[in-house]
């Protein structure tokens, strides 16, 4: 089952040192990533994922992330269907971490 994560419950975690960090894997294409991006993502652009999906780690939890949400919730979606694991969807993506986290990061 895929879990929505809020972009300040996102925040909160990878504040938090007693938790494990979570692979944070971005779907957006490449130069999505170059307009913003959050510290040590796992680049694998949604068109590549069936492709590639053994380089995500289904042993840790995965937060899927894109611009608002929705293709990191169709990767989430295939991943569980494929892999299993502790899914997670970023809801509003990378808009809602620059609107409710961080607003120095560029919208887009």
């Amino acid at each position: 089952m895929i879990k929505p994560l809020s972009a300040p419950e996102l925040k909160a975690w990878l504040d938090d040192p007693s938790r494990p960090k979570p692979t944070l894997l971005d779907v957006r294409e490449a130069w999505e990533l170059d307009k913003c991006r959050l510290d040590g993502v796992q680049h694998i652009p949604m068109r590549d994922i069936p492709a590639r999906q053994q380089e995500v780690d289904s042993e840790q939890p995965i937060v899927c992330i894109c611009h608002h949400g929705a293709r990191s919730m169709q990767v989430a979606l295939f991943l569980d269907k494929q892999q299993g694991g502790e899914i997670y969807n970023l809801s509003g993506g990378m808009d809602a971490w620059t609107r409710q986290v961080d607003p120095t990061f560029p919208a887009y």
